[in-house]
């Protein structure tokens, strides 16, 4: 998709939609007010009649009018003028993506960034918001389908009016929004490919098939008799059920010198969870694919990096496996040696997310990485304590804990601070290891953090578990791309910092 911030709009297009973003208040600035002259007060007419009213949220569609080349408009409400602030464009900006991508414009046109003034929202911030949502409602998955013309997607691209003082940097943070866009999207289909594709070799593949497409980016992979020579006996544990051999894939992006200090992400990869032998109930276990969007996230942010070309370095790590029922599959009351030395009874199967999740923390370290980040669809009690708005974070350093959290503030992709006192660390206590790999039916996200910190004690930490936002199930089922934009902004953040 092309993208264009401009200080002068071009000439009517064919084929072309303009969005209008108005408040409640029925006055109009910019192209709507003359729109509004050239239709005769068609505006105020609407005002009038109640089809449309500036309600937040709401939006018409006007097709073929009189006096304009100009194949479509979509008005968008913003509601009050007073009372409008980034949650009220954050709205708008997701209602206009899903109005526009049901049209068949190829090229969407607005002056927002001018003619609409939030409190507290810059011409950059409005930008980023309103490319993401549209290039994030432009996602298509049809790997699956037979028929690929049934993709009605026609955008091509995206026209922003932007004031001469603002143009370089809305510029700059629309371009990196368009980026975010694509990463979540090569998270998204990660996440819905079927697991008889997506297995971890597959991902291995992808993250060799990305190095090959962008500068400063390598990959190594790790095959399951490397593994077993680094003594990474808890990922070996989980992959030990299934004929799909796991990999440990190694995503090296190197934006700056060398000598600088990475950030490493980690991403939970386990691409079918059957449970294992504690195994989960048929009832939507189809959705277990998604247990490897953390991994999925990882590349959808080292994907976004690639194009953006920024001067950091990131690290990022999958851990992939399939966890599976065989005669081989580790059972509980097992007990295993991790990378770090530390034993593990195993209790449950199905808490298998950690099992992967520690031995990669402990590869981590020989990359001196100045923060760890691991993102996981880790514990059904994340969803319980959040739902399926905000993801939850756990942490052993208070500085990046903030920095995530505003991150989340900054692009609505939220995530929410968690509590990991020593206290729960009891909960784990095993009478035949150093550790046992649950703590109960109580406090289940948290205790699961408590055992990750266990191997990330000499590190900048940061876990977020995104059980409750990494995917949609019922008739929108499908993988959401988050939390791509919350990682994203964080990493631009600490190159500014």
């Amino acid at each position: 998709m092309q993208l264009t911030i401009t200080n002068r709009l071009p000439k009517p297009l064919s084929n072309a939609c303009y969005l209008y973003f108005l408040f409640d208040d029925a006055k109009f600035k910019g192209q709507a007010r003359k729109f509004d002259a050239v239709q005769d007060g068609l505006l105020k007419r609407l005002y009038n009649s109640g089809d449309f009213t500036g309600k937040s949220g709401q939006a018409l569609t006007l097709h073929g009018l009189d006096g304009t080349t100009d194949t479509r408009h979509i008005l968008i409400g913003l509601g009050s003028r007073e009372q409008a602030d980034k949650n009220t464009w954050h709205t708008a900006c997701n209602t206009a993506a899903k109005q526009l991508i049901d049209t068949p414009a190829a090229v969407a046109i607005s002056d927002c960034l001018t003619s609409v003034v939030i409190n507290s929202l810059a011409a950059p911030a409005m930008a980023e918001h309103l490319v993401r949502e549209i290039g994030a409602a432009s996602y298509v998955f049809e790997w699956h389908t037979s028929d690929k013309s049934s993709n009605k997607n026609k955008l091509l691209q995206i026209i922003l009016q932007c004031s001469k003082e603002l143009l370089e940097k809305t510029d700059q943070v629309a371009h990196e929004a368009l980026s975010t866009a694509n990463g979540m999207a090569v998270a998204r289909t990660l996440g819905n490919l079927a697991p008889n594709i997506c297995n971890p070799e597959f991902l291995a593949n992808q993250a060799i098939d990305m190095a090959s497409q962008f500068d400063n980016f390598s990959t190594k992979i790790l095959d399951e008799a490397q593994m077993q020579e680094l003594g990474m006996g808890a990922m070996l544990s989980v992959c030990a059920g299934s004929d799909q051999p796991g990999r440990m894939i190694v995503m090296n992006y190197q934006g700056k010198k060398r000598s600088g200090k990475p950030v490493v992400l980690i991403g939970k990869g386990v691409t079918f969870d059957s449970g294992g032998i504690s195994i989960k109930s048929s009832s939507g276990m189809d959705e277990m694919k998604f247990d490897m969007c953390g991994a999925a996230s990882v590349f959808g942010v080292m994907y976004a990096l690639g194009e953006l070309q920024p001067a950091i370095n990131v690290i990022g790590i999958v851990a992939a496996a399939e966890n599976m029922p065989d005669g081989r599959a580790s059972r509980p009351g097992d007990v295993i040696t991790t990378m770090s030395g530390k034993t593990v009874e195993i209790l449950n199967t199905d808490a298998e997310g950690r099992l992967v999740l520690c031995d990669a923390i402990s590869y981590a370290k020989r990359f001196e990485p100045s923060v760890v980040i691991d993102i996981a669809t880790l514990t059904g009690a994340a969803v319980v304590a959040l739902g399926n708005h905000m993801s939850a974070v756990f942490g052993n350093h208070q500085a990046t804990i903030d920095a995530l959290v505003e991150s989340g503030e900054v692009t609505g992709d939220r995530t929410w601070p968690m509590p990991m006192s020593d206290q729960y660390q009891k909960q784990l206590d095993s009478n035949f290891a150093d550790m046992a790999n649950i703590g109960g039916s109580s406090a289940g996200a948290i205790t699961a953090a408590c055992f990750l910190a266990r191997f990330a004690e000499d590190l900048h930490w940061a876990h977020l578990d995104i059980a409750g936002v990494a995917w949609l199930s019922g008739d929108k089922k499908g993988a959401t791309g988050r939390p791509v934009p919350l990682l994203l902004n964080y990493l631009t953040r600490q190159i500014n910092s």
